[in-house]
């Protein structure tokens, strides 16, 4: 093998051309390649060029900040944004709400099997994920805005099977982050929070006659690396960069844990408990949902405090926490860490993760209740001005055996009390989640009732369960006046089951439940 060219972060940038499609690693605020992306930036700012990119990424990245996706946020510098998340990049959001660049979104999941696709040049990536959601063309395509015209996404039937095919283009120039590089250009990631998409980018990249650049924090002698480490070989890099410390954070503004690699492991025993709030309150209800030995996934939010609910219950070993970044087991972490694990048993490439949860592999999944209408369609990817995306949510969703959608009933100053075993609504929120239509159809209730997918919808005051006939009332909490505080809190008129149960009382006594016994 040939020695690797190593040269500097302003180097790279000029290695990218007007016109280039760019694919960036990174998972919300870990490995991003930042101090690529910086020089990049700069040198748009500085002259004007490279101009006119498709920037192409699978998860969310950055801080909302400046950082990650956000450095791409200058008119002019991108003309195409091919995203999965972009609520990080609220930069890039603004762009797109403005129409003033082309934008998609795509789920996170086929994005990461989107890359494995370009470098087996395969016609596309051919699935049912994202049937009936926005990213149907019967439903937009993906495209997030009026100046978006080419269809990236095509409704096909196959074996009498409708499918969706996601087509793919050719990668010219790719921005990765590993940890450390041989002379050769090996790298590996052994001090990140996962492989993520690196090999399959630097694949796609390569395979498209593009130029794979990698940033690392040091290079170390030629063959001197574990080859069961170096998830990026040398054969497809075709420049180093080595990053200062602060480029190299495993995740921005963190200093390295050797927990979320799995180099050492740390007691999490005493994870405390949490205040008895609306948000417990559905964490509780929400975690009775839960099947022994259940494989899960925890949305951000609400979802997170389930974590919580099992620890101070003691049944956290009846339950395997898993985070699409990769991990399987262990203790998910949020903010900046977002992504990562502690004491995981594995961690698995982005894409391989996506492999399992497309195929059913999740007994049950936990996520964030927003927009929700009658027929069960569920929106958290787009509200008027603001851009979230969809990340893996539609992965997820469309896919896991159950799915319990976790949120309070109302937004916006909602504040509650728990008295002798009731729920009181001290303050209503201002803004109703359960609304005639959604703007954004990131769940699809027609999909799910199709497949006959289970679906309840927990707030601390009320769960509904997705029945054929729609959005149906099955359980009240006590205390909670049916008419004012929940039917006329919401847009439309729910079903409601004929046994309308109350919500166990144990949830709302600042007590064990005792959910190890039952």
């Amino acid at each position: 093998m040939k020695k690797v060219r190593v040269i500097t972060a302003e180097e790279a940038a000029l290695m990218v051309n007007d016109g280039d499609t760019v694919s960036t690693g990174g998972f919300v605020s870990c490995a991003c390649p930042e101090a690529l992306s910086t020089a990049l930036e700069k040198r748009f700012l500085e002259t004007g060029h490279p101009r006119d990119l498709t920037l192409f990424f699978a998860a969310g990245q950055g801080h909302r900040d400046g950082t990650g996706g956000d450095h791409y946020g200058h008119e002019g510098l991108v003309k195409r944004v091919v995203g999965g998340h972009w609520d990080r990049a609220p930069k890039l959001g603004d762009l797109a709400l403005a129409n003033k660049i082309e934008a998609y979104n795509l789920p996170q999941g086929v994005i990461t099997h989107m890359y494995r696709d370009i470098a087996a040049h395969n016609i596309g990536t051919i699935t049912h994920v994202g049937l009936y959601t926005f990213a149907d063309p019967r439903n937009g395509g993906g495209k997030l805005n009026t100046c978006t015209k080419e269809d990236l996404v095509k409704l096909i039937e196959i074996e009498g099977e409708e499918r969706l095919l996601y087509k793919g283009f050719p990668i010219n120039v790719c921005f990765l982050r590993g940890s450390y590089a041989d002379e050769y250009g090996n790298c590996t990631v052994h001090r990140e929070i996962g492989p993520l998409d690196v090999t399959a980018q630097a694949q796609a990249t390569k395979n498209s006659g593009g130029k794979v650049i990698v940033q690392v924090e040091k290079i170390v002698q030629g063959g001197s690396l574990d080859p069961k480490l170096v998830k990026i070989p040398g054969i497809y890099v075709d420049a180093i960069v080595v990053g200062s410390i602060e480029d190299n954070m495993q995740c921005l503004g963190m200093p390295y844990d050797g927990a979320l690699t799995g180099e050492f492991r740390i007691p999490v025993d005493a994870i405390p408990a949490i205040p008895l709030d609306a948000k417990k309150i559905l964490a509780r209800r929400a975690a009775m949902e839960l099947p022994q030995d259940a494989i899960v996934n925890l949305g951000t939010g609400a979802p997170e405090k389930i974590a919580n609910v099992a620890a101070e219950e003691g049944i956290s070993d009846k339950l395997t926490l898993t985070v699409e970044a990769g991990s399987i087991a262990g203790v998910p972490y949020g903010g900046t860490q977002f992504g990562a694990a502690a004491n995981s048993m594995a961690i698995l490439d982005h894409n391989v993760q996506f492999d399992f949860y497309q195929g059913g592999g999740l007994d049950v999944a936990f996520l964030g209740l927003a927009e929700t209408a009658p027929n069960g369609d569920l929106n958290v990817s787009k509200f008027g001005t603001r851009l979230a995306g969809a990340g893996g949510f539609i992965d997820i969703t469309q896919n896991a055996k159950k799915v319990v959608y976790c949120g309070t009933f109302t937004a916006k100053g909602l504040k509650t009390e728990c008295r002798d075993g009731k729920l009181v609504i001290t303050q209503e929120g201002s803004k109703k989640k359960f609304v005639n239509q959604v703007e954004h159809i990131t769940f699809s209730g027609v999909y799910a009732n199709k497949v006959h997918q289970p679906v309840l919808y927990v707030t601390e005051r009320a769960v509904f369960e997705l029945r054929p006939e729609g959005v149906t009332l099955i359980e009240i909490a006590p205390g909670i006046d049916l008419q004012t505080q929940v039917l006329d809190q919401m847009e439309f008129m729910p079903k409601i089951a004929e046994d309308l149960k109350l919500m166990d009382e144990r949830i709302f006594k600042d007590e064990l439940m005792g959910l190890a016994n039952d």
